[in-house]
Formats: C-alpha cells, structure tokens, sequence
C-alpha cells in the first residue's frame, strides 16, 4: 500500500521567542514492512541546524526558532510503501542492548493497578498469545477517550481513571510487559482511518520482543497488530523517546500547540 502523509505542527508563542531550539523526530524509519519513498519537511520562522541519528535510530532533527516570532510551523509531506508483516519488525536493532526495555520510566512504572493485569498470566507458556490477552484487557479496562489525560500522564493513573488514549494504553502495555521480564517498547507514527482522511493527531502503540519473531507491534486502542495503515516514526522506552517535537524556549511562557494529519492511500 502506498500512503500519502501530510503533517502540520504549529506553534503559537505567547511573547516573542528570544531563543528556542527543537528537537524534531518527524521522519519515517526504514524497516520491515515499510520503504520511503519520498519526505520533505518545511519550516516557517526556524531553519535547521543539523540531523542525526540518536540512540534508537531514530532520525532527528534539530532546528532554531527564529528570534522574535510568534509562531513556528512546521511541514512534513510525503509518501511511504508498505506491506503487512502482522506487526512484526524483526530482530532488535539501535545503540541500545535489549535488556534496557525491560527497565521501566516514570510514565511506564507500574502501580498496583497494572500489577493487578499480569496476575495470573506466565508468559513463558506463550508469550505472543500472552500479549495478545494482555493488550485486550487493557482496553476492556481503560476506556479510550480523547481529552481525558496529558503527555506527562501515567499509565497508572490512566489505569486509575479509567481513561486514556493511545499514549495511556501504549505505557499501560509496556510497565505491564516489562513486569513479566519482556523487553517493550513505544512507538510513535501515523495510522490510515478508514472512515476519515483528516486527523487531529499522531498515532501510538507498543511493541514487545518476543523470541523467535523479535519485535511484534500491539496497537491496544484499535486491538489490533499492526497492519499495512501504519507508518513508523520513532521509537523509545517511553513516549519522551519518542515525542514528534520536544525542545526548550526562552523569552517565552506559555506555548499552543496545533497539529493537523492528513493520511491517505495513493493509487
């Protein structure tokens, strides 16, 4: 399937920017399953200053806001190939040793809540179908629901409140994986809708190491693996790994953040 992908940050400074500096992880990987075929990113009021790879072969980029503005824009486009591998990636690759996912994060660090979920669950028997059973019960528990958390939410206090979206559900997964020793991860990306082309943002799921097949993707909001309608972006052990644009500004308070997806197949 080839997609077509459009992607619009803005940025909305309260005062004028004196010095600002973004971190941007806004490019698709080349992987199993999924082929570049070509991306371009535009930036309004900001230039960039350097790209490289960081510890989870993620491409980013860095770029400068410009001094003085008001308002940053930034624009990828492009068009990605992919096939359905049933959400699997592979064998592990990155600068990272394997035995580093199975640690948890802040927003990953289970509480009793999410220990309550590995209750009763051996994934030695079988760990794929563990997952599977795993990714079902955290949807049954936590409702999806856009609004009801932030991206310093964490997966126990989503599991608390019964409530979340991709992200909660993606953290929920992996603080419980990495209970049971399985390595985990968080993914971030796009995903093609079927019933819309416009979205309001970016997509997340997570991925488990399980032996024999490597890493092997569980898209918990939608219950689903990962199909040929999913491009990959970034990974990491958290959603800070992997955030599309993180940074720091000076002369500043207050920033709105705005993003608009357009994710579509191409004939």
């Amino acid at each position: 399937m080839r997609l077509s992908i459009r992607h619009t940050t803005r940025y909305r400074f309260e005062t004028p920017v004196v010095h600002a500096l973004q971190r941007l992880r806004l490019v698709p990987k080349e992987t199993q399953g999924q082929r570049i075929l070509d991306w371009s990113m535009d930036y309004e009021n900001a230039h960039e200053e350097l790209q490289y790879e960081d510890q989870h072969h993620n491409r980013t980029t860095l770029v400068a806001v410009e001094p003085g503005t008001q308002q940053v824009v930034i624009t990828c486009k492009g068009a990605v190939e992919t096939s359905d591998h049933s959400g699997v990636i592979g064998q592990h690759a990155g600068h990272l040793p394997l035995w580093s996912f199975r640690t948890q994060t802040a927003l990953t660090r289970p509480g009793e809540r999410i220990r309550s979920l590995v209750d009763g669950l051996d994934p030695n028997e079988d760990r794929l179908g563990t997952l599977h059973h795993l990714s079902k019960t955290i949807l049954e528990r936590v409702e999806y629901r856009t609004g009801s958390t932030t991206v310093a939410t964490r997966g126990e206090e989503a599991m608390r409140d019964g409530a979340g979206v991709c992200q909660d559900h993606s953290h929920i997964f992996i603080g419980a994986a990495r209970l049971m020793g399985i390595p985990a991860r968080y993914v971030s990306g796009y995903l093609m809708m079927n019933d819309r082309v416009e979205q309001e943002a970016t997509h997340a799921w997570a991925e488990a190491f399980v032996h024999g097949l490597g890493w092997v993707g569980f898209d918990i909001s939608n219950g689903i693996s990962p199909d040929m309608r999913y491009v990959r972006v970034a990974t990491g052990r958290d959603y800070r790994d992997a955030a599309p644009v993180t940074g720091i500004s000076f002369g500043t308070t207050t920033t709105v953040l705005d993003v608009e997806v357009a994710v579509e197949q191409q004939q």
